[in-house]
């Protein structure tokens, strides 16, 4: 199987773990009455569920967001220019200016 995909089945559970112990969070602590309205209907399981696979879905793009951008932080230091930001060198390029209309 290739790495990226590695990383990203890996970031993907990571980020419903996450999502779980957030909602799990936000329905004991009763966040804007969540856990009450939850409690009291009769579709709680759904409601739950969807709760659930939509915070995945986020916190999952976010953790493979974020180890994607971990991996590009450690090539940079790794790098031989001495550190510190790369910089821009500007480069001068001539180009004929429009003749102005009368």
């Amino acid at each position: 199987m290739p790495r990226v995909v590695r990383l990203y089945m890996k970031s993907a559970f990571t980020g419903f773990f996450a999502a779980g112990a957030f909602v799990a969070l936000v329905l004991w602590l009763n966040v804007a009455n969540l856990g009450h309205l939850v409690a009291t209907s009769d579709v709680a399981v759904m409601a739950v569920a969807v709760f659930w696979v939509l915070n995945g879905i986020v916190f999952s793009g976010v953790q493979f967001a974020w180890a994607i951008t971990a991996m590009a932080a450690r090539d940079d230091r790794n790098d031989d220019s001495g550190g510190g930001p790369r910089q821009a060198v500007p480069v001068l390029v001539a180009s004929p200016a429009p003749k102005p209309r009368r």
